[in-house]
């Protein structure tokens, strides 16, 4: 919330399936308006309402009674909802419309109606520092990437000294990237839940594919996900999907903008290229594919590629290096150094509670939001 510019009329706040967008909305009105504030409005587009009453209507008839503010949920449930937004905005400027859509929705391409009109955000799954905050009660500060690798002993211990990040940094892995895990109810099920709904809905749904392609998505995803981190190999892909690898590309690049996987290629290289590696989006993903089969290497080059690439540009690192952040820190990430220490590389390392010089702990990557 505190990034966001709350003087602009029109805000799109984005994020994958289960990660938090309409508590994110209702706590907004909770905080700024009394329950008996008829000024803010919440609405769910998945009402049958909106079936039969328009976007632009409804917005209207709401400011006529001295509305100012309108929260949308859901709003690719509405056919023409981009369309009637412009509309909205371009003809009630008296009236604030904060919407949420899937991490799939394309805000700011040209063809779009809102491209010049919305400024739109990324709702992300809780950092290890939040997932922290939630566990002990304890307020922890959020450092830069440049501040960790200038001050990262100094960091360290100062965490350290109110809590052991340590003691907290497995069960993260396992259950502490989405909100639900605070629910009463089998953290699993509901993850294994959400990633099939991100299928069905955000990349069938949205991009307008047939459902009898589901199965040929699911399928893709799980073997993606026995993989990872590694090159995905396309012609093997489509054999075993049975289907093209030029559609196998298009699928991954679904998959990714459903937040359900990352790619890192090498500098200057983008999709359509094959990516260098795929990695599953967050180390949640990893539980809930591999089961009890999860490696302890792609759970630390999950997690680190996750929360630095928040605000940090992340590309395929040089040959003793995974990772090339901001193509200028190359990063080693394992338990241990591998191999002869070298001064061109930053070591990102598991199971140290602070570190020295270019040995930084893992876990402190995670304060990084």
């Amino acid at each position: 919330m505190d990034e966001i510019n709350w003087e602009d009329r029109l805000i799109g706040i984005k994020g994958s399936r289960g990660v938090g967008k309409t508590s994110f909305l209702i706590q907004y009105a909770k905080e700024h308006f009394a329950p008996s504030d008829k000024a803010c409005l919440y609405i769910n587009l998945n009402n049958f309402y909106f079936t039969v009453k328009s976007i632009k209507d409804f917005a209207n008839e709401f400011r006529m009674k001295g509305g100012k503010v309108l929260l949308i949920d859901q709003v690719f449930k509405y056919p023409d909802w981009a369309s009637e937004l412009a509309y909205c905005y371009d003809n009630y400027p008296d009236l604030q419309i904060i919407f949420t859509g899937s991490s799939v929705l394309r805000l700011k391409d040209e063809c779009s109606p809102l491209s010049n009109k919305v400024v739109s955000y990324n709702l992300r799954g809780f950092s290890f520092r939040e997932f922290l905050e939630l566990q002990t009660g304890c307020k922890f500060e959020t450092y830069t990437l440049d501040e960790i690798l200038k001050h990262h002993v100094d960091l360290a211990h100062e965490i350290s000294s109110q809590v052991k990040p340590l003691a907290f940094l497995d069960d993260y892995f396992h259950h502490g990237f989405y909100p639900f895990y605070l629910e009463k109810r089998n953290f699993s099920e509901n993850l294994l839940k959400t990633m099939n709904m991100m299928l069905e809905v955000d990349v069938l749904s949205i991009n307008q594919i047939e459902q009898s392609y589901l199965y040929k998505l699911r399928k893709l995803l799980y073997l993606l996900s026995l993989t990872a981190p590694a090159a995905p190999n396309v012609s093997q892909l489509s054999i075993d999907v049975e289907t093209s690898r030029a559609t196998v590309m298009n699928y991954i690049k679904y998959i990714k903008d459903a937040r359900l996987i990352n790619l890192l290629y090498p500098a200057k290289e983008d999709f359509p290229k094959k990516p260098a590696r795929l990695y599953l989006q967050n180390p949640n993903l990893l539980y809930a594919t591999r089961m009890i089969n999860v490696e302890p290497q792609a759970l630390r080059e999950t997690f680190f590629y996750n929360q630095v690439h928040k605000d940090n540009k992340v590309n395929l690192g040089i040959k003793n290096a995974q990772f090339l952040i901001n193509e200028q820190y190359n990063f080693d990430i394992g338990d241990k150094i591998r191999g002869k220490f070298s001064e061109d590389i930053y070591y990102a390392i598991d199971g140290i509670e602070s570190g020295e010089q270019k040995v930084i702990p893992l876990w402190l990557f995670g304060f990084l939001y």
